[in-house]
């Protein structure tokens, strides 16, 4: 059975695990907890001695970063297809998985990392306010090129919606979307209600006191 290696309340683990449920595809889930004992962080080293996650082995092949495993298990298991056969639209799919990557995802990090303890001792306010305000212009940019329903490209639910759900799902708690970002809003509520994204919403829920603010209320 194919194993996964992530952790419930990790961005990039949704990412993987959403297209995972979106096909059906049986795994072993081997959870890396944040506190001793650090169990299967020395399996997931063996793989990838950085130590990051989500990493996947699959007869005795790990593969990892959450785009590559996505690609993967479209090719194992390409129905559904995440992503597209026609190469350009393919070009579109994984433009907006980098977009939401890159933009979203590494923005509210770097908000994020500025008030874990473990990284640094006081928040530099001025990383903080550009991070912000950079996810402010990309919901912007973003409110642009989303369609009034569905998902983020023509093809239907794809790898950008698996890269777009956990990115907007944390980047909202980190810089609240405006309700002037209308469409931005609304494909966020439609990703959270999508069951496999939901099933990540709530099996990441025990572990929301590792936030860093005040979420209590939130989704």
């Amino acid at each position: 059975m194919l194993i996964f290696y992530g952790h419930p309340f990790s961005s990039y683990a949704w990412k993987a695990l959403i297209a995972l449920y979106e096909k059906g595809i049986a795994f072993e889930y081997r959870a890396l907890e944040t506190e001793e004992p650090f169990t299967h962080y020395d399996e997931l080293r063996s793989h990838w001695p950085v130590g990051q996650f989500p990493l996947i082995v699959d007869d005795g092949v790990p593969i990892f970063e959450s785009s590559i495993i996505i690609e993967y298990l479209d090719q194992k298991i390409p129905d559904p297809q995440l992503i597209p056969a026609d190469q350009r639209m393919a070009l579109d799919v994984r433009f907006l998985d980098r977009i939401f990557d890159n933009h979203f995802q590494a923005r509210f990090q770097a908000v994020v990392a500025e008030y874990l303890p473990f990284i640094t001792e006081k928040p530099d306010l001025a990383r903080v306010e550009r991070a912000r305000d950079l996810l402010e212009k990309a919901y912007g940019w973003l409110e642009t090129k989303l369609p009034d329903d569905g998902w983020a490209t023509s093809h239907g639910f794809s790898l950008a919606d698996c890269a777009a759900a956990p990115a907007l799902f944390y980047a909202d708690w980190v810089h609240p979307i405006d309700p002037r970002h209308a469409r931005v809003r609304a494909y966020r509520a439609r990703l959270l209600a999508r069951p496999s994204v939901a099933r990540c919403i709530e099996d990441a829920r025990p572990y929301r006191g590792y936030f860093p603010f005040d979420v209590s209320g939130r989704d």
